[in-house]
C-alpha cells in the first residue's frame, strides 16, 4: 500500500514574540492510499490547522509534510497551484459552487481550467454525475437545487480529476439528516469501489462513523486514534462517542 500523505514533526505556530499561539505541536501522521480519515476535536484544537496544512491553503511553520512523495515546502506558489489543482479534491461545508454556472459547469470547471479538450468534458460530467445521482440536474443552477444535491455537485467536482486525496472540512455541516445520510453513503461508495483517498473534518460522531480511521486532536497534539476495523459502523460511533466524552468533556465544543 503507497502512501498518499507523511506528515513529519509539523508545527503551526501564530502571532509574534509577547503573543505566541501554537495550533500544531509536533504533528507526525501517515495516510495510506485508500484510507478513509476522520479528523475530530474540540473547537479550537488544531483539527481545521492541520487540514489547511496538509491542503496547501497554509504553510506550517516548521515540520515536513509530502503528499505523493512531493515535500510541499519545497515548491513555490506557483508549483504550489498547479499541484493543489491536479492531485488535491476540496469538499467545503458551503459548498463553494458558482452561481453563475450550471451544475455541469461547475462539475467541469477544474478540467476546464486544466484545459482538457472540449470533447471529452461533457462525457466525463454525465458519467460522474450519474454516479452520484444528479444526473438528471446537470443544466439546472445551484439556486435551483436542494442543499444535498449542491454538496453532491461539489463532491463531483472535487474528484472529476482523479484527485490523490480528497478533502473535506465539514461536509455534512449545512445539510439536514437525510441529504447528510445520502452524502456519507457516496463517499463511502467512492471510498470503497474507487479506492478514493479522503480525509475529513467533521464535529459530526455520526460523519465519523463512516470513516476507517478516526484521529483525535487535542490542543495541536493527537490525542489518540481509533480504527474501525471488522466492527460494525453502530459500534463503531459508540467508541467514537466514548473517546469524545474523554477528550472533550462538554459536547458543546464539538459544534
Amino acid at each position: 500500500m503507497e502512501t498518499v500523505v507523511k506528515a513529519t514533526n509539523v508545527k503551526k505556530v501564530y502571532g509574534l514574540k509577547g503573543s505566541i499561539y501554537t495550533a500544531l505541536d509536533d504533528i507526525n501522521l501517515t495516510i495510506e492510499t485508500g484510507e478513509f480519515v476522520g479528523i475530530m476535536g474540540p473547537s479550537g484544537s488544531g483539527k481545521s490547522t492541520l487540514l489547511n496544512v496538509l491542503s496547501t491553503i497554509d504553510h506550517p511553520t516548521s515540520g515536513d509534510i509530502f503528499i505523493d512523495n512531493t515535500n510541499l515546502a519545497q515548491m513555490n506558489e506557483d508549483q504550489l497551484s498547479a499541484f493543489r489543482r491536479d492531485k488535491l479534491g476540496f469538499i467545503f461545508q458551503d459548498y463553494n459552487l458558482l452561481d453563475t454556472l450550471t451544475v455541469r459547469e461547475n462539475i467541469l470547471l477544474p478540467l476546464a481550467l486544466a484545459k482538457i479538450k472540449a470533447r471529452d468534458l461533457n462525457q466525463k460530467a454525465d458519467k460522474i454525475a450519474e454516479q452520484f445521482f444528479i444526473d438528471s440536474i446537470l443544466d439546472k443552477y445551484p439556486y435551483q437545487i436542494s442543499g444535498g444535491q449542491k454538496q453532491r455537485t461539489a463532491v463531483c467536482r472535487a474528484i472529476i480529476t482523479n484527485p490523490s486525496l480528497l478533502l473535506a472540512d465539514e461536509p455534512t455541516g449545512a445539510l439536514d439528516s437525510r441529504s447528510a445520510t445520502d452524502l456519507l453513503e457516496c463517499l463511502k461508495e467512492l471510498n470503497e469501489t474507487d479506492k478514493t483517498t479522503i480525509l475529513m473534518v467533521t464535529h459530526d460522531a455520526f460523519a465519523a462513523s463512516y470513516c476507517k480511521r478516526v484521529l483525535f486532536i487535542k490542543d495541536g497534539t493527537i490525542f489518540t486514534e481509533l480504527v474501525k476495523g471488522n466492527t460494525s459502523r453502530k459500534n463503531f460511533f459508540k467508541k467514537i462517542l466514548d473517546t469524545l466524552s474523554v477528550l472533550g468533556g462538554n459536547g458543546n465544543d464539538f459544534v
